[in-house]
């Protein structure tokens, strides 16, 4: 077992690895980085099955048959990215069962299409749940304005929730009252909430991306010296507010009942800036009752020479209040960045949902021949 990923997970961090495919499963790889590399979850995105579908012959098959039975591309997709998850839901069951369900998760996305439909996204995330069919999986929901009701009523109705594409603190505590009324909605149906988990996915990286680029337009040297920094120190303060969040009156109530913490889940953590340490999304956020989802490429370079000492965030705030200070005393308006992130993020993953769908259009038409 990798000492540095066992030290991380000791450290109260989950490692979930970000990214599945049918290769991984089917050749135990997937099964060997939950035993070697500490991995005890896994996210997906429309351009991860996009990139599995192409890259192998393992769905051939599928994709014939479905084709045969006059399946549409829509359909094609539904049946291989469940399956698919359904799998890696049984790889990871023995983890799920072993930590009372807050691990051993396998995270699912709605089409993001329907990110400004409420109804339609619930639709979507009760079929997907149903079809799964596995107590550890995570339906994946957007935090637009719109997903807000339906993550509640999802929650409401004992669906587990991964809400995504969280990039400022207003949003995010938005997104802990979507969770609180749905666990009220589920304890008022009888539920048993213990059995309802949920993680908010904070993304870092391009918070990091947007305002580099911003910072390097105004290019003084105060302005420079900020790059790299805001990612971090806005992810720290999303903990802050977790931590407040979670320690009230009407939390205190619903965990009486049995319910759990909605989980901070650091997502982006791949560095897109080659000059920035490759695992310091990783080694600059550790802290207990968090998740970080990582690419393999970032799990194998914390791996390797990844550090882990003690808590990284809770003793940091003052620090990440002065970057956040100090950004907008340089000019950085965070609202503008925030509103820009939180558009292009749902274009962003319209667009791999397009390519997810261009991709196995390609290959039915290719069964077809």
């Amino acid at each position: 077992m990798s000492e540095r990923l066992h030290e991380l997970s000791g450290a109260g961090v989950s490692i979930w690895l970000d990214d599945l495919s049918r290769e991984r499963i089917e050749t135990g790889n997937l099964a060997e980085l939950v035993k070697e590399k500490s991995v005890v979850g896994v996210t997906t995105n429309p351009t991860i099955f996009a990139g599995a579908v192409a890259d192998g012959e393992r769905y051939d098959d599928e994709v014939r048959a479905l084709v045969a039975d006059g399946a549409d591309v829509d359909r094609v997709v539904f049946k291989l990215t469940t399956g698919d998850v359904r799998n890696a839901c049984d790889v990871l069951q023995p983890t799920y069962a072993a930590t009372e369900g807050v691990d051993g998760r396998v995270s699912i996305e709605v089409p993001p299409t329907l990110a400004h439909d409420t109804d339609e996204t619930l639709a979507a995330a009760r079929e997907l749940w149903a079809e799964v069919g596995r107590d550890n999986v995570h339906i994946k929901i957007p935090a637009t304005t719109e997903g807000g009701p339906a993550i509640s009523d999802a929650l409401g109705d004992g669906i587990s929730v991964n809400v995504t594409l969280i990039f400022g603190l207003e949003r995010y505590r938005s997104v802990m009252e979507a969770y609180l009324t749905g666990l009220e909605k589920a304890l008022e149906a009888g539920r048993d909430l213990s059995r309802i988990h949920s993680v908010a996915s904070f993304f870092v990286s391009r918070v990091d991306t947007e305002i580099d680029k911003r910072l390097e337009a105004i290019g003084t040297d105060e302005a420079l010296a900020l790059r790299g920094k805001a990612g971090i120190a806005n992810a720290r303060l999303a903990y802050r507010d977790f931590e407040k969040f979670f320690s009230g009156d009407r939390w205190a109530r619903l965990a009486e009942a049995g319910a759990r913490v909605q989980r901070p889940l650091w997502a982006s953590t791949g560095v897109k800036n080659p000059d920035y340490r490759d695992t310091m999304y990783v080694t600059d956020l550790v802290v207990a009752h968090s998740v970080n989802t990582m690419p393999e490429k970032t799990l194998e370079a914390f791996a390797d020479h990844g550090e882990v000492d003690g808590d990284q965030v809770t003793t940091r705030y003052d620090d990440a209040q002065q970057v956040m200070d100090d950004l907008a005393a340089v000019g950085i308006d965070y609202d503008d960045v925030i509103e820009v992130l939180e558009r292009e993020g749902v274009e962003k993953f319209e667009a791999s949902w397009q390519e997810l769908l261009d991709t196995v259009q390609g290959q039915m038409e290719a069964a077809d021949r």
